[in-house]
């Protein structure tokens, strides 16, 4: 393989493709990546056998060829180079020659065969939507998604799609995100796609203009984002049925500016840690929002003015939860509706029903 290439091109790319790589496996390729040079465009791939990222790219093809590198060598190599133009050639011995302007690279590359093939799969159902959407429902409810790997459902999300609404919903047993969109699509489907291969297609989406193609399989699903595809696995399994677990009552209603609530809690965490998993107390009363933290470094209180409509209740929430429901749910003024001090908060915008966000309020010991 011989080939010229610009280095800002090749460096996005490997950065990018790289994330999709194993830090460590027992199969060598797969700490590498693989390129690929044939006709006019340069493939590059990673895979972790969880999950694969692909790209091509311009270059000037002198010799094709293919060859895996290490991932992390190759891009620091790429990421220093002085000039812009790259050339790479590699030999009989998998010896790959990378030089740029004055600097010049031999680096020990892999057979391609000893690359695993990534997944390929028929075709079930295909979903187009625009970038910025997809963006937008993933951000805000990819953080409800569980890392706890004894129920693996829940470490992915439920993307459900029927009479024209598109809808994600995480969940982690202590809070839960429901993000919708109408679109225009005649396709009835359900499936779970892993958190990991959702934070891979949120870096992946720059532009607000783009396209995301959704390629839905039995088992897998490619996003196609510009020049990038991600293959993922999905995630089998019974999925909650999230509809029953929303409280249908409302015994306390507010709506409250929401980063006066935001900073509040946050002075609140300043009394919590990694170690110290103290409940920030909320009091709705008088026409107040009244909350206090205190744990073994010492108390905090502050009141934030709001109207009350219902009637008054004490409730406990771990903070960090409070605050991602809060922060994710981008609306100047939140809804939060309450039924009794041991039933979920919810958190809505106060116009439409796009986002709905379930807290699951922890006991306070004096209430």
């Amino acid at each position: 393989m011989k080939i010229s290439i610009l280095r800002t091109e090749l460096s996005e790319a490997v950065l990018n493709v790289s994330r999709a790589v194993s830090n460590k496996s027992s199969i060598p390729a797969l700490e590498g990546i693989l390129i690929k040079a044939y006709g006019e465009k340069l493939s590059i791939s990673g895979y972790d056998l969880e999950i694969g990222i692909t790209t091509t790219i311009d270059a000037t093809i002198h010799q094709e060829g293919e060859i895996v590198v290490s991932a992390k060598l190759f891009s620091e190599i790429v990421r220093k180079l002085p000039e812009e133009v790259v050339c790479i050639e590699t030999d009989e011995r998998m010896i790959t020659y990378i030089t740029s302007g004055q600097a010049d690279y031999q680096i020990v590359g892999m057979s391609s065969v000893e690359y695993p093939d990534l997944p390929t799969f028929e075709e079930t159902d295909s979903i187009e939507i625009k970038g910025e959407i997809l963006k937008e429902m993933i951000r805000q409810t990819v953080y409800a998604v569980s890392d706890n790997m004894q129920k693996p459902i829940y470490t992915g999300s439920l993307f459900e799609i029927s009479n024209n609404l598109f809808k994600i919903v995480a969940v982690d047993g202590f809070r839960m995100a429901i993000r919708q969109e109408s679109i225009d699509t005649e396709i009835n489907t359900q499936f779970v796609v892993p958190g990991k291969t959702q934070q891979e297609v949120l870096k992946l989406i720059t532009s607000d203009e783009e396209k995301v193609n959704i390629i839905v399989g039995m088992r897998h699903i490619m996003f196609k984002i510009n020049n990038y595809s991600v293959i993922s696995r999905l995630i089998e399994g019974t999925f909650l049925d999230y509809n029953s677990t929303i409280p249908k009552e409302k015994k306390t209603e507010v709506v409250v500016n929401t980063r006066k609530v935001i900073n509040a809690v946050d002075r609140m965490s300043l009394l919590n840690g990694d170690k110290i998993k103290s409940p920030v107390k909320c009091e709705f009363i008088n026409d107040e929002i009244r909350l206090s933290c205190s744990s073994a470094i010492g108390k905090a209180n502050d009141t934030v003015s709001a109207p009350i409509i219902g009637e008054e209740v004490t409730i406990g929430f771990n903070n960090r939860f409070l605050l991602d429901a809060l922060k994710n749910i981008d609306s100047d003024e939140v809804k939060i509706i309450i039924n009794g001090g041991l039933s979920p908060m919810i958190i809505t915008p106060v116009k439409g029903d796009s986002f709905i966000n379930l807290v699951v309020p922890m006991r306070l010991s004096n209430v």
